[in-house]
Formats: C-alpha cells, sequence, structure tokens
C-alpha cells in the first residue's frame, strides 16, 4: 500500500511537507536557547494571518534560522543556492524554504514566493543580500517588488548579538535581542523608480529599527552595570 500524498498549504511552497515545515519550526522555538541568551521584543507585531514579506538584517548565519523558530507562524525564507547540498539542502526543500543565486537575475524562487503570499503565506527575505555588519547600509529590491507585486505588508525585524565582534574570542551564551518592527503597507506605484523609491524607504525603516535596537541594548548595559 502506497503512503498517503502531503498535500502543500498555499502559505507554502509547492512540494513542502507541512508537517515536517511545522515539526522544523517547533525545534527552532527551543534549540538556540543553550547557545544564546535570546529576548524577543514586540512578537505581537507578527501579522497572525495574510501575506507578509518580512524583511530582516542580516549579520550571521544564524539569523534566518533563529528568527525561522521566533515569529510564531510558517515563513518561508529565500535562502543562498550554496546551502542547498546533501542533507541540508534536502532538508531546507522538504521544509519549504526557496533557494535563490546572488548577484544574478533568478526570477524562479521570486515566482515561488509570489504563490506563497498569494496564499497567505509569510516570505522571509534579508534586503542586504549577504552577510555584513547588519547595520542595512544597501539594499537589493526583490523584497520591494514581492510586496508591490502581492499587496503585501512589510514587516520589519533585526536582530543584535548574533554576529562574533572582530577580534574577540568564543562567547559564552552572548545576549541576543530580536525587535519586530510596526508592519508596513504594501509599496505602490508600478515604474521602477517607484520601485527603488520603495526599496530606499524600506531600508530606511530597517536601517531605523536597527538604531532603535542598539539604543535599546546599550541603555540595557549602563542599567545592568
Amino acid at each position: 500500500m502506497s503512503a498517503p500524498s502531503v498535500t502543500t498549504p498555499g502559505d507554502l511552497p509547492a512540494g513542502a511537507d507541512p508537517r515536517l515545515h511545522d515539526l522544523a519550526r517547533w525545534v527552532g522555538t527551543w534549540c538556540f536557547r543553550p547557545a544564546f541568551r535570546v529576548h524577543l521584543h514586540h512578537r505581537e507585531r507578527v501579522p497572525a494571518t495574510g501575506p507578509v514579506v518580512m524583511v530582516a538584517n542580516h549579520s550571521a548565519l544564524v539569523d534566518g534560522p533563529l528568527l525561522f523558530g521566533l515569529l510564531g507562524r510558517r515563513s518561508v525564507f529565500l535562502v543562498k543556492q550554496e546551502m542547498f547540498t546533501g542533507v541540508l539542502g534536502t532538508g531546507l526543500r522538504g521544509i519549504g524554504q526557496l533557494a535563490v543565486r546572488r548577484g544574478e537575475p533568478d526570477r524562479a524562487p521570486l515566482t515561488a514566493a509570489l504563490g506563497v503570499l498569494r496564499g497567505g503565506g509569510l516570505v522571509g527575505v534579508f534586503p542586504e543580500g549577504t552577510r555584513g555588519s547588519g547595520d542595512v547600509a544597501a539594499a537589493e529590491q526583490g523584497a520591494a517588488w514581492l510586496a508591490r507585486t502581492s499587496g503585501a505588508q512589510v514587516l520589519p525585524v533585526v536582530c543584535r548579538g548574533t554576529r562574533r565582534p572582530e577580534g574577540s574570542g568564543r562567547r559564552w551564551r552572548p545576549r541576543v535581542d530580536v525587535l519586530v518592527g510596526e508592519p508596513l503597507p504594501a509599496p505602490t506605484g508600478r515604474g521602477r523608480a517607484e520601485l527603488a523609491a520603495a526599496t530606499e524607504t524600506l531600508r530606511g525603516a530597517l536601517a531605523a529599527l536597527v538604531a532603535d535596537l542598539d539604543a535599546m541594548r546599550a541603555d540595557d548595559m549602563r542599567s545592568s552595570a
């Protein structure tokens, strides 16, 4: 007797296993607790339903998996193609994550992500494109295009503490802060200039949220000194 088929819901890409996705998300809610002291601020701002493009700063490899477990709903991330090899690649595809080639046009993952948004799902994008300082000095246009095309809200989320400072040694359970911003309406306007302007608005909102979180962390350090 053949195994029963698994129907992929609209908030995941075709071929993803929703049971595997939900299991991975459950594991993600606690698996980083032994390594980090995680402080999540304003998770109530994450829309419980409906299409959302989540944009986040990116300073460490762990940022994506950490957010995957903290958002409180299914999420599909655009992940660099290099991660999709061997067992890890099979697992990423199984839970519905999308491979994207960096530095070149790659419409296939954007089309798949658009389908997730039209199914009422949440798509996570790191608009900086590559890991850096996490200060969001530049942004690519994919996130704004997805939000504009689908009519999805844009949810800025920023992380601090996952990146080990240059020259520092191994850290013991460093504090990691995740701050969820207020959702932004979908960009409007159809032309390239409007898309560029929407991308800059998105970048500015994300950079401002980083500054807010840095100030919050500095205040906490002073008060605990």
